[in-house]
């Protein structure tokens, strides 16, 4: 049997261990990313469509050009027929939970009366353009295309553009990846990925035109290019290498906790997390074992390898509490719960992108089929930044109507603030419309 290098720790909240601490820091952008990103974008903003060609072919390894820089009908009919059935079935049958679930989400124009005759509300307006970014490198996550594009149809969005890398031998985009953007309703696909796709989309081209916002995953370089373009586009989030982290006490299997760890680590940048916290050093020692023993069989056992050795830690902690407190504190992307009375400790972690509850319920249902987005918060961001929604892709405009008899009520607050803040021309503005 062979065991993996993963080490188990112990931890508490009086004495906290070097290693975990360590474990918990995930820096945003790797090293020398910022660099590389901010020279290719000033070049795309600058010359457009050929730096966008010229990086594509260098970093994509991609033979496409100027002509074949846009997807075209033809290319997504071919998609459709190379597409085997049983994918079809599956893709659309997630494409009807995300939609649904989408829609569910969608939040109601509303208003309420203001006290002298007036109201006030919000109202909810889709967003005129938006670009959603496809990885298709190492792994070509056809999922992400139903998990964003689906969400902005549903919003209303009219104007919905997809960016994914084209394939080095055929420069073409991966028949999954098309068939996922068509269904998921892209109204622009085109063929690059990286660095420069991101500029093409915040900055535009001749051939790409300017998105209000970006959203969707992507690897370091990607992670690097969104902060640096965020200001001249929206962003989702800024969501780096995948993590997923497992709350478990004795009832849980050690071969499905095992499993549950793996399936993040195979994603490919050898950068993933995979956090085991369990109030059972049994069950750690038994995860372990499985752990070797699975990764041996899987695909993609070199990335899986890279992470075991450097993102893979077990811990042993005392009680269910101290294991809450360390999962509020690594604020993972997916967050795991496979513990008795399962629903009530849920409930007491307050910081994680998706919480997947009890024994039934492993992370990849969440990738693929759930309906909930899997595009979520990273690094420790799950603390603050929330999971994309159908939402993000609508504005929220408030919305104000005042009676003559509302302004005399409030005049009086606006002439005090007007006064503290010194701003005569805001007091005027209300108090010359009640003059006789």
């Amino acid at each position: 049997m062979k065991k993996t290098d993963a080490p188990i720790l112990e931890y508490s909240t009086n004495g906290r261990s070097t290693k975990i601490e360590d474990f918990l820091l995930r820096p945003p952008v790797e090293k020398g990313a910022d660099q590389i990103a901010a020279t290719v974008l000033a070049d795309i903003k600058k010359r457009g469509d050929s730096a966008v060609v010229k990086y594509a072919r260098q970093f994509d390894r991609s033979t496409v050009t100027l002509a074949t820089l846009r997807v075209t009908k033809a290319e997504i009919a071919a998609a459709k027929k190379s597409v085997d059935a049983e994918f079809k079935k599956a893709a659309k049958e997630a494409h009807k939970r995300i939609a649904d679930f989408a829609v569910a989400g969608l939040r109601k124009d509303w208003k309420i009366p203001a006290p002298q005759g007036g109201w006030l509300g919000e109202k909810f307006v889709p967003l005129d353009r938006i670009g959603a970014y496809i990885p298709g490198g190492t792994a070509p996550l056809a999922s992400t295309a139903l998990m964003t594009l689906t969400l902005a149809a549903v919003a209303g969005v009219p104007e919905r553009i997809a960016c994914t890398p084209a394939t080095a031998e055929e420069g073409g985009v991966n028949p999954y990846i098309l068939y996922a953007l068509d269904l998921a309703g892209a109204t622009e696909i085109y063929k690059v990925g990286g660095i420069q796709a991101v500029g093409a989309m915040a900055y535009g081209t001749e051939t790409i035109a300017k998105v209000q916002k970006i959203v969707g995953p992507g690897g370091p370089y990607v992670t690097a290019a969104k902060r640096l373009v965020y200001g001249d586009v929206a962003l989702d989030m800024v969501a780096g290498p995948s993590e997923i982290a497992v709350l478990a006490d004795d009832s849980a299997k050690p071969a499905h906790v095992a499993a549950d760890l793996l399936s993040q680590a195979e994603h490919g940048t050898g950068s993933e997390k995979a956090l085991l916290i369990t109030t059972s050093a049994k069950l750690a020692e038994a995860v372990r074992n499985e752990i070797g023993v699975q990764s041996a069989k899987l695909t993609r056992r070199k990335p899986v390898s890279r992470v075991l050795a450097r993102g893979c830690l077990l811990v042993v902690v005392a009680d269910i509490e101290t294991g809450v407190e360390l999962c509020n504190r690594f604020a993972p992307e997916h967050m795991e719960v496979m513990v008795r009375n399962a629903e009530r400790t849920a409930k007491k972690i307050h910081t994680a992108g998706a919480i997947f509850i009890g024994p039934w319920t492993p992370e990849a249902v969440g990738d693929f089929a759930a309906g909930p987005s899997h595009v979520l918060p990273t690094g420790g961001t799950a603390a603050f930044f929330s999971g994309l929604t159908v939402e993000d892709f609508r504005r929220r405009v408030s919305l104000i109507h005042f009676t003559k008899k509302d302004l005399e009520e409030t005049v009086s607050v606006v002439e005090a603030f007007s006064r503290v803040e010194t701003l005569d021309a805001h007091a005027r503005s209300a108090t010359i419309r009640l003059e006789t």
